[in-house]
């Protein structure tokens, strides 16, 4: 019989130890499975970080270069402007006072005025007031001679230099027109004389240059300038006398924003009162040059849109292509749809009970005026090749057609009548009957008088700097109808029809394009 244990040896032996469970091993695993992914994660964000930062980093340093490149371009021009100041200071004050003499000494002698029947003669003619400063017997002879404009627009700039101070002169000279109406007398005949403000002020660019720099500085005194941005606001705060943006006269709207350009007193803070006056003006050539002239280049795209939502396709495709956005806005989608558009509305003009009689003649001319404005954007910017012009002119060659001409009666052939009988020769006709004669009973129509042909396609407008040509050759997009256009040229009256709606029929004025 084996003896007893001790009892501490009993307390020193280890218990037996306990597998895990399963579920424990589970829950252990997930969580070291969770560790991993939330390590994975959190070093993936990391990462992603660091990538970031080093791609800001490097964008930084771009523009840090960019920065220090413009600095050092901006300090270099800056010192040239400096370094040029006396020296364009000398060449103008040596032009003035050889100015200043020339009209001493015109003033002294009383220069016997030129004849004016060449451009030599124009140019003498136009010194000799910018020589004595007459900037009143000046205007007086421009706004006469607008039927010479083109020889104005050569002239002009030749003889404003001149002039002892070029941009008071100017001033000085519209000042009876502009920023407001002073005149007491006025007639349907020299009621607009926006043409010659607008002339002048263009002309006035290249003379106001620097002699150095050019354009980049133009040489205007600061009182002058004052003068100009005082005019500015004038004709700003009388907008709502003369109601609003929406009725302001297109010649005042070119007047101002060329004054704006001209004098360099554009506002950042009024770049949506010049977007709305180029919209409502867009149908002029010169706006698109201007829009970019005044800082409105980055609101293009949105000028584009609102000419096409108000019809105005033409003249937004000229727009288009001013700021290189033809890819953006295809021109000839544009085109089918203005052509679309004219068209409804000559229908339009058909159903009209108001126009009974004329209607036809109406919309034949407002889709004769649609298809020479797409076929010289055709032209000018050579799209011939995706929008081919053969069928547009074949269709203006047929509107263009007199009615009587679409609707003339056959002749009657003169065969001998035979009789029917026995097949002999009829026995000659009576007196007082005539033969071949067609008898209808209706009474005569009254004989249209066919219209002259229109000028179609003429020579590409002269680029804006040299500089631009001014006036007349864009037609109002439909269905806007602007006050008289103040262009060169003589409208042209149609003929009134015989006996037709009082014997007299509508004149239409000759369609300019670009």
């Amino acid at each position: 019989m084996g003896s007893l244990a001790d009892p501490g040896e009993l307390d020193s032996v280890e218990p037996p130890q306990q597998q895990p469970s399963f579920d424990e091993f589970q829950r252990q695993t997930s969580l070291m499975t969770s560790c991993t992914l939330l390590w994975k994660e959190l070093s993936d964000h990391f990462t992603s970080l660091e990538q970031d930062i080093l791609k800001k980093s490097e964008a930084l340093k771009a523009k840090i270069q960019t920065l220090d490149s413009e600095t050092k371009a901006s300090l270099e021009v800056l010192e040239q402007r400096e370094t040029s100041m006396n020296v364009s200071l000398s060449i103008a004050l040596q032009k003035v006072v050889e100015n200043k003499k020339a009209a001493i000494l015109a003033l002294d002698e009383g220069v016997e005025q030129p004849e004016v029947d060449d451009s030599t003669g124009l140019l003498l003619k136009l010194k000799s007031f910018c020589v004595k400063m007459d900037s009143r017997s000046f205007w007086n002879f421009l706004t006469a001679k607008k039927k010479d404009l083109d020889s104005l627009r050569v002239e002009i700039p030749k003889a404003l230099g001149e002039c002892v101070d070029p941009p008071r002169f100017v001033l000085e000279s519209i000042s009876e027109v502009f920023p407001e109406d002073k005149r007491e007398e006025r007639n349907e005949r020299n009621n607009d004389l926006g043409w010659a403000c607008v002339l002048m002020l263009e002309s006035l660019i290249p003379v106001m240059m620097d002699p150095v720099l050019g354009n980049e500085r133009k040489l205007v005194t600061p009182s002058v300038k004052d003068k100009a941005n005082e005019i500015a606001e004038i004709w700003k705060r009388s907008l709502d006398e003369r109601g609003g943006i929406e009725n302001v006269k297109t010649p005042d709207v070119h007047t101002f924003l060329q004054h704006l350009v001209t004098f360099g007193v554009v506002k950042n803070e009024d770049f949506d009162l010049y977007r709305k006056l180029v919209v409502g003006s867009a149908w002029r050539k010169q706006m698109p040059k201007l829009a970019i002239s005044l800082g409105l280049g980055d609101k293009m795209p949105e000028m584009i849109e609102e000419l096409i939502s108000r019809g105005q396709q033409v003249d937004a495709v000229h727009f288009t292509y001013e700021v290189g956005l033809a890819d953006k806005f295809p021109p000839v989608p544009l085109l089918k749809a203005f052509l679309k558009d004219a068209k409804k509305a000559a229908a339009a003009i058909l159903e009209d009970p108001n126009n009974f009689g004329r209607a036809a003649h109406f919309a034949s001319k407002k889709e004769q005026s649609a298809i020479r404005s797409v076929l010289k954007c055709i032209e000018e910017y050579k799209l011939e090749a995706e929008f081919p012009p053969d069928n547009l002119k074949k269709q203006l060659e047929q509107l263009e057609k007199p009615k009587n001409e679409k609707k003339r009666p056959a002749a009657v052939p003169a065969n001998k009548r035979t009789r029917a009988n026995n097949g002999g020769p009829m026995p000659p006709a009576k007196a007082g009957r005539s033969t071949n004669a067609y008898v209808s009973s209706f009474p005569v129509a009254p004989a249209f008088v066919r219209s002259p042909p229109h000028t179609q396609y003429p020579q590409a407008v002269p680029a804006y700097a040299s500089p631009p040509a001014i006036y007349g050759s864009r037609s109002p997009p439909y269905p806007y109808s602007p006050e008289a256009a103040p262009y060169p040229g003589t409208p042209v009256n149609y003929s009134p029809y015989g006996g037709y709606c009082n014997g007299m029929a509508p004149a239409y004025q000759q369609a300019y394009y670009r």
